[in-house]
């Protein structure tokens, strides 16, 4: 299996999706008790999110790392916001310190970009980038005297000291990536390590793991194979009654504006926005694609499959937040096992309060979605070791010292 995570809130906003810390999450003694939390229950690690307004990610999971012993922070960092040889020396500095305990979730959705001098707000050329920006690092991460010269990025004679941990044997930080889009799905079919999605039904994750999995062959990658995750809220009782109540009346709070903040809360396009809690703006938010299919979920019915929930959409969650998966912990498990049926390996999962949730759900539920779950895959370094040396990218020319792989290697 590959990672069980849980999401620790770096938000200043307090209430956070029915949280009930009092003052946010801006608060590194806080912040540090939930991370040993999910070392106590069964996590690998958590989910730090990013966006401007909110606590900066990298240093937020660099305090925490330095606190705990095999918790693995899941970074998530934009492109534009770092470069790439700044994010690839910074990761690879906490991985090496570290032993190997960092992850990487790399961003390419809308954000308030002004704010921090980027610009590049157009699909096509953000997700250009992305892909210039994970060839960047993960070079810069495997190999020597990396020269790469793109349309948005490009470094000259570069050699990233210390490696990542594990460099040697061809290991490196995993990088996720999420996105729907057609641009941001070609992105993710020849760069990324795992393709995150958020919570939709059972058929049209398959769909997407189909659509991903050609895209691999037609766009020739040569890395190991993808993998994929999911992100997604889990509403979980001891009994269906209780989690549905529950589920329910959290809903009509939301609906009702009864001081329910939520990261990312957007309404459907055409209806209106209000900003999420420094997500930049609700209207961009709303204009993703991943986004809107969330949303449009909820024409379909209030419950699909057996348990996903699409009425907090309507209400105002946006992200992980608009769809939830609901019910007693064997259903739950059940259904997440659904998922990993279809090549769903990874899991990063998460409900308010997040201190208690953390442990019930680690305590309760974990156990029962690792029963009976498909073998693992081979990890990454030994994965890389069984693909096919990449070929240079046609948008850009990239050297390196003699010897040295190709492109895109892992090992």
């Amino acid at each position: 299996m590959g990672e069980f995570l849980w999401y620790i809130p770096n938000t200043v906003e307090a209430g956070v999706r029915g949280d009930d810390v009092a003052a946010g999450w801006a608060d590194l003694e806080r912040s540090v008790t939930l991370a040993r939390m999910t070392e106590d229950h069964g996590w690998g690690g958590a989910l730090f999110g990013a966006s401007w307004g909110r606590p900066d990610t990298f240093t937020v999971a660099t305090a925490i790392a330095a606190r705990t012993t095999t918790f693995k922070p899941l970074i998530a960092i934009r492109p534009g916001y770092w470069q790439p040889a700044h994010f690839a020396a910074a990761a690879a500095t906490l991985d090496h310190l570290t032993g190997g305990r960092v992850l990487v979730n790399i961003v390419s959705g809308q954000d308030n970009l002004a704010a921090y001098g980027d610009h590049e707000a157009g699909r096509s050329a953000r997700y250009g980038r992305t892909r210039e920006f994970l060839q960047i690092v993960r070079a810069l991460w495997t190999r020597e005297n990396v020269t790469y010269r793109g349309e948005h990025f490009g470094v000259e004679n570069s050699t990233v000291v210390p490696k990542p941990y594990g460099a040697e044997h061809g290991r490196h930080p995993r990088l996720y990536f999420g996105g729907a889009s057609p641009e941001a799905e070609a992105v993710a079919a020849t760069e990324a390590d795992v393709q995150l999605f958020w919570g939709e039904p059972l058929d049209d994750v398959a769909a997407r793991i189909d659509r991903l999995r050609a895209l691999t062959g037609t766009l020739g990658r040569a890395l190991p194979p993808l993998e994929f995750g999911l992100r997604i809220t889990t509403v979980v009782r001891e009994t269906a009654d209780e989690a549905w109540r529950d589920a329910r009346a959290r809903v009509a709070a939301m609906a009702g504006g009864a001081g329910l903040p939520t990261i990312g809360a957007v309404h459907r396009a055409g209806e209106g926005t209000r900003a999420g809690s420094g997500s930049g703006g609700g209207a961009q938010f709303a204009a993703a694609v991943g986004q809107q299919r969330l949303l449009d979920l909820a024409d379909r019915a209030e419950v699909l499959d057996s348990c996903l929930y699409t009425a907090p959409g309507r209400a105002g969650g946006g992200g992980a937040a608009t769809t939830w998966l609901v019910g007693a912990y064997d259903e739950v498990a059940a259904a997440l096992r659904k998922y990993a049926e279809l090549g769903i390996t990874h899991f990063i999962l998460s409900d308010t309060p997040y201190l208690r949730e953390c442990a019930r759900i680690g305590d309760e539920l974990l156990p029962r979605l690792r029963a009976g779950l498909p073998p693992p895959p081979p990890p990454l370094a030994e994965a890389a070791s069984r693909s096919p040396s990449p070929s240079p990218s046609p948008s850009a020319s990239l050297a390196s010292a003699p010897g040295a792989g190709a492109p895109g290697s892992q090992g």
